[in-house]
């Protein structure tokens, strides 16, 4: 259940009292673990099927594998996190996923079997991922809770950055290497969840079970029928629409436009990496100078300031100039989800989160991919400056509306109030069993993410 504990009208949290919370600890590194491993493994994989076959194709195939399973059931994967205890959840498919590693990991494995075993590692992930995130209001409260996420994001953000790194490194030399990495951080990250994080019980006790895809569908209807939800949802689902743009082109966007001012593979590096660094930028600097009350403000101007700082692509730019603007939209991307992630979670009745939150990883991941697959498609025929300004034009649009028609505070404040009260009529839990270092959390107290 969400704390009573509101975000302090003077000023934000810290990130000393977030970091204080031993459960967070754990969970965050953790999870830090399995974000850089997940990458190292990716790089390693593709370069390990591109030495086998020669393909381009089977080598693009095992790096998008990793997405199928929130395309073809990621909400129904999540709900199943609200089944079960959330520590038992993420510890069990951190095994898993370590297990299926050391498979993929055993050499001369044929090729169609390591792109099944890929599929079944990633089938883990949903569940996993929704645990995490109807854990994180437990263990942070009030204004804790939106700057651990903008922690959270900033860091998944670094650690794709460092993990293709040192994948690639690694795997250059010895791809099994970096396989068994992977799988070591699954171990690690197993360990840690079950000895750093508090048992508590199931979000839906045995007796309020009903069908898997009933559940599921439960969840669709809590996030698009509750109208402070489907608002957050909409917001979301529009940012991640055109931030994504730069990044999908930057590898033909480099190669067309670089010129003879920078190495064209240099311009896609820095294009690619814009977006990701503005996002750790925005996500810690506003999460931590800027108070609640005033993040809450902002939700709305930097909404609109996204897209808006892509439109000047029409110019034609260089590639450094473009990924200025690509860490502008990032920087304001990061300022408004922890906030909206924050409300989103607020306004959520305790047993909903898991699966409210495989829905909305659902509609980034084909959210993001639909974009990129149809500017590329426009970029085929006009070019690419072009197809970005326009298309961060019509996103400039786009999120005016969604500001305009922004729930008020009195609304926003009801659907919290609500979501309080029908938590608070779910049947009675037992106290959560703490590890040693976090007996002060006490159940109850408190949000991913939404994206």
């Amino acid at each position: 259940m969400v704390s009573d504990e509101r975000p302090s009208p003077e000023g934000p949290a810290t990130f000393r009292e977030v970091f204080a919370q031993s459960e967070y600890r754990a969970v965050f590194a953790a999870s830090t673990l399995t974000w850089i491993g997940d990458y190292v493994a990716k790089a390693a994989v593709t370069l390990l099927v591109y030495r086998e076959t020669q393909s381009v194709a089977l080598s693009a195939a095992a790096f998008a594998v990793s997405y199928l399973p929130w395309l073809v059931g990621g909400p129904l994967l999540a709900t199943i996190a609200e089944r079960h205890r959330y520590r038992q959840v993420m510890v069990v498919c951190d095994l898993v996923r370590m297990a299926l590693m050391l498979l993929v990991a055993i050499p001369g494995m044929p090729v169609p079997v390591i792109l099944a075993l890929l599929f079944a590692t990633t089938l883990a992930n949903p569940p996993s991922q929704a645990a995490r995130s109807a854990l994180l209001p437990l263990i942070l409260p009030g204004d804790r809770l939106v700057l651990g996420l903008s922690v959270n994001a900033s860091v998944g953000q670094a650690a794709q950055v460092v993990g293709y790194l040192l994948g690639a490194a690694v795997a250059t030399v010895n791809p099994t290497a970096a396989l068994l990495m992977n799988a070591g951080a699954f171990a690690l990250s197993a360990a840690l969840v079950r000895l750093g994080v508090g048992d508590r019980p199931p979000a839906m006790a045995s007796e309020h079970r009903s069908h898997l895809l009933r559940e599921t569908a439960a969840g669709f209807r809590m996030v698009f029928y509750t109208p402070v939800l489907r608002a957050i949802a909409i917001l979301v689902f529009s940012a991640m629409l055109f931030s994504i743009v730069p990044e999908g082109l930057a590898a033909a966007w480099a190669n067309e436009h670089a010129g003879e001012s920078m190495d064209p593979g240099l311009a896609q590096a820095v294009i690619m990496a814009a977006t990701p660094v503005g996002f750790i930028l925005g996500g810690l600097l506003i999460g931590r100078t800027v108070a609640p009350a005033r993040r809450l403000l902002l939700l709305r101007p930097l909404a609109v300031v996204a897209p808006l700082s892509l439109v000047p692509a029409l110019l034609d730019p260089p590639p450094v100039v473009v990924a200025l603007l690509a860490a502008t939209c990032g920087f304001a991307v990061a300022g408004m989800l922890p906030v909206a992630n924050g409300l989103f979670v607020q306004a959520l009745p305790d047993g909903f989160r898991a699966r409210a939150f495989g829905v909305m990883a659902t509609g980034v991941q084909v959210i993001q991919g639909a974009a990129v697959l149809v500017t590329g498609l426009l970029s085929e025929r006009f070019p690419i400056p072009i197809v970005v300004g326009v298309w961060s034009a019509a996103g400039v649009v786009l999120m005016s509306l969604v500001a305009l028609r922004w729930p008020d505070q009195q609304t926003v404040t009801a659907s919290i109030e609500a979501a309080r009260a029908n938590s608070g009529h779910a049947p009675p839990r037992r106290r959560p069993t703490t590890p040693p270092e976090a007996g002060h959390l006490g159940p109850g107290r408190p949000r991913h993410p939404v994206t």
